[in-house]
């Protein structure tokens, strides 16, 4: 390796990181100031509400850094079981706070954090699990997974900015 492959390398971790945690916090704040129970309305057309979707983007958040440890297992089995806890994934269920899911979503961000700037090589990859959303024998490498963990934050984030509009008016992007 030459020291400029370092650099780069550690630019590319860098700027990863600042692009997720950018889109991190326009998720969050978006639900700054909201009651429990604001967190939990379904205001729109949409089953979602704002926080069964930070609860979900620190789920896939997490599945996907198992993945990236722990290769196909890491993410688990798709039977019915795991539907449901997908399902339930993006709710606010009985006991649940928003404080809470926020926690646990702070734990999700700085363990997949640790892992961009930890990780011996961001082009290591493994095999994608069966399921009917991948392609047969695809693979997915660390850089592509953290790519994608971006996209799926800065999509929520923009499901989240409608609702908390529909909620009470606050705009987080616009």
């Amino acid at each position: 390796m030459h020291a400029d492959d370092t650099v780069e390398t550690t630019t590319e971790r860098a700027d990863l990181v600042e692009a997720l945690d950018r889109h991190r916090q326009f998720l969050r704040q978006t639900v700054r100031g909201l009651t429990d129970e604001q967190a939990a309305l379904h205001p729109t057309a949409s089953q979602l509400c704002l926080g069964g979707i930070i609860k979900h983007v620190a789920l896939v958040e997490s599945s996907w850094v198992d993945f990236i440890l722990e290769g196909p297992d890491g993410i688990g089995s798709m039977d019915a079981a795991a539907y449901e806890a997908h399902a339930q994934g993006f709710r606010m269920l009985e006991g649940e706070t928003l404080a809470g899911l926020l926690a646990g979503y702070e734990d999700a961000a700085r363990r997949t954090d640790e892992l961009v700037y930890s990780l011996p090589s961001l082009d290591a990859s493994h095999p994608l699990p069966e399921a009917p959303w991948f392609e047969p024998g695809a693979r997915r490498s660390a850089r592509r997974v953290f790519l994608h963990i971006m996209a799926e934050t800065a999509q929520h984030a923009g499901h989240a900015d409608i609702i908390r509009e529909s909620i009470d008016g606050a705009r987080t992007m616009g």
